[in-house]
């Protein structure tokens, strides 16, 4: 039997399975104003809109009482309005109401009387059982239906014999139009107490040639509502059913039934079932959340089961959260199946019992590589925040892999006071990894704190002592923090003369955060002899006078600060990209002395072409029209490409209509 087909199977077994009434009568409202209500009544009878009057009720729903009943019982019959006036009428508590629905159950047909139908049922109004049991035959389509899952609704024992008896003298293919109202009924009177009448129903329908998905929710009533001995012969032939959705029932029946006696019934006969019944029965037991013989035979099970079973095992103890699981899942988490072991030790993560705690710092303190790297997992994934101690000296450790676990887990559990440790890491670290790890650790830290100044003042204070590797890291990380004190430093290392260390504090400039970095990287830009750093200055520098969200002119600007360092063929086409991105007359007369350039014409006519593409779309203003028109025409003179030339030319042209 594939999954496709168990859960198919699930589904339409959950279709009748509860069935209680989901709209509740009596809801809440506020103390009536006359005055108000007056108005709405006067709304509701006057010629104002459908929206208006549709308004009218709702407030009605509200603060009506009996004096807006007339009006409102006056629309049951509107098609456009009938709604609405349901939707008031159903909260107004009094026999007015009930009085009104019921005169309408004799004069409505159609979609109206369905809706009325329905609204006697949100009631629970067992004067009207008698007209709702002459409507249950009637012809008109949905009619029947409607009425058999009223009197389900109003859920009395007269509201019961009306929907057996006409079940009873009912052909069999006509039993589905009353089957969900019984199923509702039955609900009802076991809520109630009368679980003798209820199982009367549950029984009729149980032992009906009715569709499955019908039997199924029959078959959950009649196990609940039967006396225990009963209940559980019941539900031990049920499991062996053919009708894997009539099992499903049985075993969502037991899920709700209590006592140790269920799930004896429900393992007794395991070793026979099927994978799909195995795995069923693993998940009701998980839901059922008892200890001692579920969580004894859990165990059992996956120890002794294929992998899938041993996995919903696994997830099932879980589930139940006894502390005797604990070893249980530690010794799995080496089991020679990845998938045991993994879902083991997500099981172990989940475990709130102070046993799982203990179990992962023992595991954490062992000698064994294995069971150390596994503790710190778990210490990361339950976020044992208390563990820190541990962890701090097993970054100290002399196995490489359980000091990068432990300098991570640091990083992702710890706070600014592990600074200093994390510190000594890196300047002890004796391979790429121990830097690597450390740099994760500290940009995590730093990145998590509300106040980052007193981080920043603690790698700044590292700086001076660190070497090269670790210096490195620290820029790095100073980069990720931002604010004056880390800019002030970095700009400070631009100065270094290692030329590592000089590369990359250019370099974290030029991807500061903020715009305070903006002065150095322009200063620097002119100071530059090295065209490399030139270029990542002018790089820096423009991609924030590229950002969208700066105002245009504080953009332009920018561009025009810098335009008088550009030289070299990239470095124009770099300040032509960013000044095609602006649109504003200006970038075009920005753009125009590069147009006599031969080295970018081409980047410059482009630029140009897409400016006064989005100024000339929008602006019909004649001034800035004309602005573009002297560009446009030198643009369309200068590129060799055909296409663009043309697009200038017709802009041109464009900008002179303005």
């Amino acid at each position: 039997m594939k999954n496709s087909k168990l859960f198919s199977a699930l589904a339409l077994a959950l279709t009748f399975a509860c069935v209680a009434p989901t709209i509740a009568f009596g809801q809440e409202t506020s103390a009536p104003n006359k005055e108000q209500m007056d108005k709405l009544i006067a709304t509701l009878k006057s010629e104002a809109p459908q929206k208006e009057k549709a308004d009218a009720c709702r407030q009605l729903g509200i603060i009506g009482d009996k004096d807006a009943v007339p009006v409102l019982a006056s629309l049951l019959g509107d098609e456009k309005m009938a709604h609405m006036a349901r939707y008031a009428l159903e909260p107004i508590p009094g026999a007015e109401a009930d009085n009104a629905f019921r005169s309408a159950l004799n004069q409505l047909h159609g979609r109206p009387l369905i809706g009325v139908i329905t609204s006697v049922g949100v009631r629970h109004d067992a004067q009207a059982i008698s007209q709702l049991n002459t409507l249950m035959y009637s012809p008109e389509p949905g009619v029947g239906p409607a009425a058999a899952n009223s009197l389900g609704s109003i859920g009395t024992a007269a509201a019961a014999k009306a929907l057996q008896n006409a079940w009873a003298n009912t052909p069999a293919p006509g039993h589905l139009v009353f089957a969900e109202g019984m199923l509702r009924c039955a609900e009802g009177l076991s809520n109630k107490g009368l679980r003798k009448e209820a199982l009367t129903i549950y029984d009729t329908l149980a032992d009906a040639k009715a569709p499955h998905q019908v039997r199924a929710g029959a078959l959950r009533g009649a196990i609940l509502n039967r006396p225990s001995d009963q209940a559980m012969t019941l539900l031990k032939q049920s499991l062996h059913g053919t009708d894997f959705v009539l099992v499903d029932a049985a075993i969502r029946a037991a899920m709700e039934m209590p006592g140790t006696d269920v799930t004896a019934a429900l393992v007794s006969d395991f070793a026979h079932y099927s994978d799909d019944l195995k795995l069923l029965v693993i998940q009701a037991l998980g839901k059922r959340g008892e200890s001692g013989l579920a969580v004894n035979f859990l165990k059992g099970a996956n120890s002794q089961e294929t992998p899938p079973i041993r996995l919903a095992a696994i997830r099932a103890l879980a589930e139940i959260g006894d502390a005797s699981s604990v070893p249980h899942f530690a010794g799995l988490m080496s089991d020679s199946n990845p998938e045991v072991a993994q879902a083991a030790q997500e099981a172990l993560a989940s475990m709130k019992v102070k046993e799982a705690t203990d179990a992962v710092m023992q595991m954490l303190a062992s000698n064994d590589t294995a069971k150390k790297l596994n503790g710190i997992e778990l210490i990361g994934r339950r976020r044992m925040v208390e563990a820190m101690p541990e962890l701090l000296n097993a970054g100290s450790n002399s196995d490489v892999k359980v000091r990068v676990a432990a300098v991570k887990r640091i990083g992702e559990l710890g706070a600014t006071k592990e600074l200093p440790a994390l510190l000594g890491f890196l300047n002890n670290g004796k391979d790429a990894q121990d830097t690597e790890a450390a740099q994760q650790a500290l940009v995590a830290i730093c990145g998590r704190e509300q106040n980052p100044d007193e981080s920043a003042a603690k790698l700044v204070d590292a700086l001076g002592s660190a070497q090269t590797p670790q210096k490195l890291v620290l820029l790095r990380t100073l980069g990720s923090i931002g604010g004056q004190k880390p800019l002030k430093a970095v700009r400070a290392a631009v100065d270094d003369s290692n030329a590592d260390i000089h590369t990359a504090a250019l370099r974290e400039l030029s991807s500061w955060k903020t715009t305070d970095a903006l002065p150095e990287l322009l200063g620097l830009a002119k100071s530059a002899a090295n065209p490399t750093d030139k270029m990542v200055c002018l790089r820096g520098y423009l991609a924030w006078a590229g950002d969208s969200e700066m105002p245009a002119a504080k953009r332009l600007g920018m561009c025009q600060n810098i335009a008088p360092l550009v030289q070299q063929p990239d470095e124009k086409k770099l300040l032509l990209g960013t000044l095609g991105g602006i649109t504003s007359p200006d970038a075009v007369t920005a753009i125009a002395p590069f147009l006599e350039d031969a080295a970018v014409k081409e980047e410059a006519s482009a630029a140009t072409v897409s400016i006064a593409e989005k100024i000339l779309k929008d602006n019909k203003d004649k001034a800035v029209a004309a602005k573009l028109t002297a560009p446009l025409l030198k643009a369309a003179e200068v590129t060799a490409n055909t296409g663009l030339a043309q697009r200038a030319k017709a802009l041109a042209l464009k900008s002179e209509g303005n």
